[in-house]
């Protein structure tokens, strides 16, 4: 063995000391790689297909493409977590490696940008249909700087905490993570990158419904309610995908609840990435299922022809 491998050997071991390993510990990190590397792959399929087929050109497609990259990064960083932590849980050691503390890092980035994509998806189906002739907000220069300007936020909304430790390495569940409880950097990341998109995502939906059926009251041509309702639609199926997020990102949220008043079970982190993994690939199946464009495309390039499809996204 040679002089650099020993001194990187030695080096190892003093940063690093054995761990207990639960049984179900490398059945989940292997749950999770795969649920990662499905939604990098379907993100990148999406992608490529709304790049290479024209019928994709559209103001909507432009937004569920970003949703497709944020969701490509989100997975790539998910997927690295989850090979560092197999990695460790193999060797059944706890070690802190130098990237730790940047994934940490792209963990927040990527989790804003995903859950902000959704909700410009949401802001501009309501402004079709409740501020109609504002064609400048519909414009793709417009949305292609709203899309900039979430993802500029994004990238600079964890340097409030990223700079002064507040992310530490947790033992038990091999991570670099902002520790649960009620400090402010805790705080701050639960309230912008989860609970200002999801609430207002779910607030315009029901905006648009009290709309839309203000509009069926109303004499108004039967094109323009038609319009409406299948605009109040896409916001409902955006509304699902929301609610797969909650629904099944619920355990991480229990815990994070949980520490404003007791200690979080010892493994908090690994359960709710567990459910947080599942929902990401979830979501982008049902993202897929829901653009109705994006699966014309693909049967097209599969040779199929579907009996019906109604493109409710161009």
């Amino acid at each position: 063995m040679s002089s650099i491998s020993v001194i990187e050997s030695t080096t190892t071991i003093k940063n690093s000391t054995m761990s207990v390993i639960e049984s179900w510990f490398i059945p989940s990190d292997i749950l999770m790689i795969v649920c990662t590397t499905l939604v990098v792959i379907l993100a990148i399929l999406f992608l490529s297909i709304i790049i290479s087929d024209k019928t994709c050109h559209t103001v909507p497609m432009m937004l569920i493409g970003n949703s497709c990259v944020a969701g490509c990064l989100f997975g790539c960083i998910l997927l690295s977590v989850c090979i560092f932590t197999l990695e460790n849980d193999l060797k059944q050691i706890e070690y802190e490696d130098s990237l730790c503390i940047v994934r940490a890092y792209f963990i927040y980035v990527s989790t804003a940008l995903f859950d902000y994509s959704i909700l410009l998806q949401s802001i501009y189906r309501y402004v079709i249909v409740v501020y109609p002739n504002r064609l400048f907000c519909q414009s793709a220069g417009f949305q292609f700087l709203t899309i900039c300007v979430t993802w500029i936020v994004g990238f600079l909304y964890p340097t409030a905490f990223i700079f002064i430790d507040a992310v530490v390495y947790n033992i038990n569940n091999q991570i670099c993570q902002i520790p649960l409880g009620p400090s402010f950097p805790m705080l701050y990341t639960a309230l912008y990158c989860y609970t200002i998109p999801m609430l207002t995502t779910v607030f315009i939906y029901f905006k648009l419904v009290r709309y839309v059926h203000g509009m069926g009251k109303r004499i108004t041509p039967a094109n323009t309610l038609l319009r409406a309702q299948r605009e109040l639609k896409m916001v409902q199926r955006t509304v699902i995908l929301i609610s797969i997020l909650v629904i099944l990102g619920f355990p991480y949220a229990l815990f994070l609840l949980m520490s404003f008043f007791t200690t979080p079970p010892k493994y908090h982190f690994r359960i709710g990435y567990v459910f947080i993994d599942v929902s990401l690939a979830f979501v982008m199946i049902a993202l897929f299922q829901f653009t109705d464009p994006l699966k014309a495309s693909m049967m097209k390039k599969l040779k199929l022809r579907p009996n019906r499809v109604v493109a409710t996204m161009t």
